[in-house]
């Protein structure tokens, strides 16, 4: 056996081989549960959770999958077939790759799995065949996915099934190393538990026991019968296998879906992050202390110290089966969602970059009229006496103003059209701190902008509150001008979301009025829809500004 290697740090070409290597890594974790989680601290009861869940991958079917592969895979096999839902697969698919530089692993499994399993699955690149009929099926059921895994094995030279269902090496591997650790770890032990699926883990970790220490009571679980929990089975179902588990055993306990999620998820609020077999293991745990306290033997479990020292199994983690948590235990379990209206809504990205400030956005939308710029030299920019030309958009852009009508006919910025919402006014709540006025203001956008009737460009040639086609956009570049700037920012990521080129301006009318509040002296316009001078002369001063420097 190699020296562990404590300080964990992987160099060298094989690294990642010394970091998956059980004979190197320092021992898994094994971390007592604090009292909250031990009823039976008064009674002389400590409990350790033995963290297999911090392997590198993650799950206790790790060991396992590098005994099988070490003592099935050849040089000329290049593909693995294996029967799992899930943990064995992932695993096997990781150690074949770096172990063996075997890139295919294909996991055959229940069409009964959750789709966020098949992709954690399809993550690891796992290529997947998916089986109906029980999602537990039996080793030897000729119709069953396991035995679909072996005959094509068969039938393929380059494949193999190492068969984490009849192969020893599955609960040699715990016989191997997990055993081993925790005795090391706990000398004290008295009671260790661990759920039966394959069985794998209680076999090899109770033989190991049963030679190295036999006062070690040997506790398996089993989920209850006509319920599942992923990985463990029912006693009915353990029946076939024929790994030499009931030698491995001293009592089985039955445990239900709901109690293995509610602890599993109590262990990990408590810091022990674990999957639901975790706490279906704890769970047949407290189940047997609390028969034998019942029972008045609990004593006879104490040691030499005159504590009973328990270890349970944490397989894997919790994350694949988050959906299941919810299903399982109901939404009293869980804290709630504030402002759950926004789930529905606001579904687009932002970017900073999208946020213009005002003196940028009048730069970036507004240009000198072909006509007066013809005119004059090409340093005009520069002479102070000049008299400001008018101005005029940009070619391909569009200034749209979300604000009410009735304020856009009072002030206005040159060429704006008005698309006034329903849900904007000077009085509205900003939309970032008024979840309602967020949800109101965005499904009108999205509304808004889903128009496609062939009418659109005209009515976008207008200043009317036109309700006008995503395409009459195609091609411009639109800024979104609104009261204090939120609300266009809305709209810019809605349009930014239908492909188009979209701004808003930073802080709205507001900001332009603290920056130049001469804007508003004469309305913004002149008699004949002439722009305003002071308009002019800010938008002229900008590009001068721009001009010098």
């Amino acid at each position: 056996m190699d020296q562990p290697n404590y300080l964990n740090v992987y160099t060298g070409p094989d690294s990642v081989q010394k970091y998956y290597n059980p004979d190197i890594l320092p021992p898994l974790p094994l971390v007592e549960v604090p009292d909250v989680l031990n009823p039976f601290r008064s009674d002389g009861v400590r409990i350790y959770a033995k963290m297999m869940s911090v392997h590198p991958a993650n799950n206790v079917k790790a060991l396992p999958a590098m005994n099988l592969l070490a003592e099935s895979i050849n040089p000329k096999q290049k593909t693995i077939i294996e029967y799992s839902s899930g943990s064995t697969a992932i695993s096997m698919s990781l150690i074949a790759r770096i172990f063996h530089k075997t890139n295919d692993t294909r996991a055959y499994l229940s069409n009964k799995t959750s789709q966020a399993k098949l992709r954690l699955m399809q993550f690891f690149g796992l290529d997947l065949t998916l089986f109906g009929g029980p999602s537990q099926p039996e080793p030897l059921d000729k119709r069953g996915g396991i035995c679909r895994a072996q005959e094509h094995a068969r039938i393929n030279p380059v494949a193999v099934n190492p068969n984490q269902y009849e192969n020893y090496a599955n609960w040699q591997a715990h016989e191997k190393w997990t055993g081993p650790q925790i005795l090391r770890q706990l000398p004290e032990i008295d009671v260790v538990c661990a759920g039966m699926g394959t069985s794998g883990t209680m076999t090899g970790i109770g033989a190991y026991m049963k030679r190295a220490k036999p006062s070690v009571h040997r506790l398996a679980v089993c989920t209850a019968a006509g319920d599942r929990v992923p990985g463990p089975r029912s006693l009915a179902l353990m029946a076939p296998v024929n790994f030499p588990w009931r030698e491995a055993v001293d009592s089985i306990e039955h445990v239900g879906s709901v109690d293995s999620y509610s602890l599993s998820m109590r262990l990990s609020r408590e810091g022990l992050i674990c999957g639901p077999s975790s706490g279906l293991n704890l769970k047949g745990l407290y189940q047997f202390l609390e028969k034998r306290r019942e029972a008045n033997n609990l004593h006879e479990l104490t040691g030499e110290d005159d504590c009973i020292h328990c270890v349970f199994i944490c397989c894997d983690l919790p994350y694949q089966y988050i959906n299941e948590y919810f299903a399982k235990l109901g939404p009293e379990n869980f804290p709630p969602i504030h402002n759950p209206n926004l789930t529905d809504v606001d579904l687009y990205r932002y970017d900073e970059a999208w946020e213009r400030d005002a003196l940028d956005a009048l730069l970036s939308v507004y240009d000198i009229r072909p006509d007066h710029r013809r005119s004059m030299p090409q340093n005009c920019y520069r002479i102070p006496s000049l008299k400001p030309p008018a101005v005029a958009l940009k070619s391909n852009s569009l200034l749209i103003d979300l604000r009410t009508a009735g304020d856009f006919a009072q002030w206005h910025l040159p060429c704006a059209i008005n698309m006034p919402l329903a849900s904007l006014s000077p009085s509205t709540p900003n939309p970032f701190s008024h979840p309602f006025t967020l949800e109101q203001q965005w499904r009108e956008l999205e509304a808004l902008f889903q128009r496609g009737d062939d009418d659109g460009a005209s009515q976008a040639a207008t200043n009317s509150s036109a309700r006008f086609a995503i395409t009459a956009l195609r091609g411009q570049l639109v800024f979104l001008f609104c009261y204090d700037g939120d609300t266009a920012r809305v709209a810019t990521s809605v349009l930014r979301a239908k492909g188009i080129e979209a701004d808003s301006v930073r802080g709205g009318l507001r900001a332009l009025l603290r920056e130049w509040p001469e804007l508003v002296e004469d309305n913004g316009q002149s008699e004949g829809g002439e722009v305003g001078s002071s308009l002019v002369a800010v938008i002229d001063q900008a590009w001068r500004t721009r001009a010098v420097a």
